[in-house]
């Protein structure tokens, strides 16, 4: 009882201070509290920076998926194809839109969508729209594969790097393949604008129709005409400010997600507790979005996960096969047996930039006793 009264540990939560005020501040103070302004553009410039690509801010990872797939032009017919080990988000505007999914298996040794069996859904799959491949946990899919099968397949290539702000693939920044890429700002991402996304891509032509269609498509004329519908997507003036501080601070976020990874590592790697850390690729630099490891069955995840809920401390396992959920019933899926042991056996544990020494004291005392 004494533990469940203590301030609730979070998964994931966001790390704001002073800088963000300051600059809502300003946000305010400049007249435009919505939709756009100056803030919009100086964060779609710093994403730019960031990503090495043509940037624009949206409401949500989402909202810039669902911009994407109207510009590819999926819709009822479509085939998609994906990593199963992801967030629901990753098809769902295609699915929204009438398009199938097709998932496909994680790779044992990264987690991210195994390429020999995106290679046999590709080949078996008639004229796939699209292939979307998630970034995980902070790490990066092998791009280069990735873009050398796709080109040769002549089907654009998408990136979730939803949870992969601020990581390397290579010296790429994460994003950085195939038309175009995602990135999210939720409140539980590296850099959070309390809600929101972007649309990237190293096509300008491509990002100023993504801008323009999340702007309601109007035509540049002093009255409202519209050739095509468009959408409410475009990221607001205050949100933005928000985003230009995080980004300010993602360097010390990444050092600090990175030192929480390592404290995991060696708390296991000392305890009883055998747990190991889930597997990254050797061509990424992760950013340790969330800290993932591995048990040895299923029990042992449960009985970690139940000690650390008695100390009010929230965990979560690994992502839930998309060939698994029940509104997917029926997919046709590659594979499926590695994502479907990583999730029967990994475990999240609290990850936010913010955590103190005292927090990771409380959370050791509750995974090892």
């Amino acid at each position: 009882m004494a533990a469940m009264q203590k301030k609730r540990i979070f998964l994931s939560p966001p790390w704001v201070g002073a800088r963000e005020r300051a600059l809502v501040a300003q946000a305010f103070d400049s007249g435009y509290v919505a939709p756009c302004g100056p803030m919009v553009d100086a964060f779609d410039r710093r994403l730019a920076e960031l990503s090495g690509q043509h940037a624009a801010a949206v409401a949500s990872g989402t909202a810039a998926l669902d911009l994407l797939m109207a510009e590819l032009g999926v819709g009822p017919r479509a085939t998609v194809i994906s990593s199963t080990l992801t967030f629901a988000a990753t098809v769902g505007p295609a699915v929204k839109r009438g398009a199938k999914p097709v998932f496909v298996d994680s790779d044992s040794a990264t987690g991210t969508i195994s390429i020999p069996l995106l290679e046999k859904a590709l080949a078996e799959t008639r004229r796939p729209a699209v292939v979307i491949a998630a970034d995980l946990y902070g790490q990066c899919c092998d791009y280069d594969a990735l873009e050398e099968l796709c080109a040769r397949r002549h089907v654009p290539l998408v990136l979730d790097a939803a949870e992969s702000v601020g990581a390397t693939y290579k010296s790429r920044p994460a994003g950085l393949a195939g038309i175009a890429a995602v990135y999210s700002f939720n409140g539980n991402k590296i850099v959070t604008t309390s809600g929101g996304g972007a649309v990237l891509s190293r096509d300008p032509e491509l990002v100023a129709r993504a801008r323009w269609r999340a702007q309601q498509a109007r035509e540049p004329v002093t009255w409202y005409e519209h050739r095509e519908i468009g959408y409410n997507y475009r990221m607001s003036n205050l949100l933005a400010a928000v985003g230009c501080a995080q980004l300010d601070r993602l360097p010390e976020i990444l050092r600090r997600k990175r030192r929480i990874f390592a404290f995991y590592a060696r708390l296991f790697g000392q305890s009883h507790v055998p747990a190991l850390p889930f597997p990254c690729a050797d061509h990424t630099r992760s950013t340790n979005w969330l800290s993932v490891f591995l048990f040895p069955s299923e029990t042992l995840r449960d009985r970690t996960a139940a000690r650390l809920a008695a100390a009010n401390v929230e965990c979560r396992p690994v992502w839930k096969p998309l060939h698994l959920q029940p509104v997917f019933a029926g997919c046709r899926v590659y594979g499926g047996k590695v994502a479907e042991d990583f999730f029967r056996r990994g475990l999240c544990l609290p990850s936010g930039a913010g955590l103190t020494r005292a927090d990771l004291a409380r959370i050791a005392e509750a995974i090892v006793g």
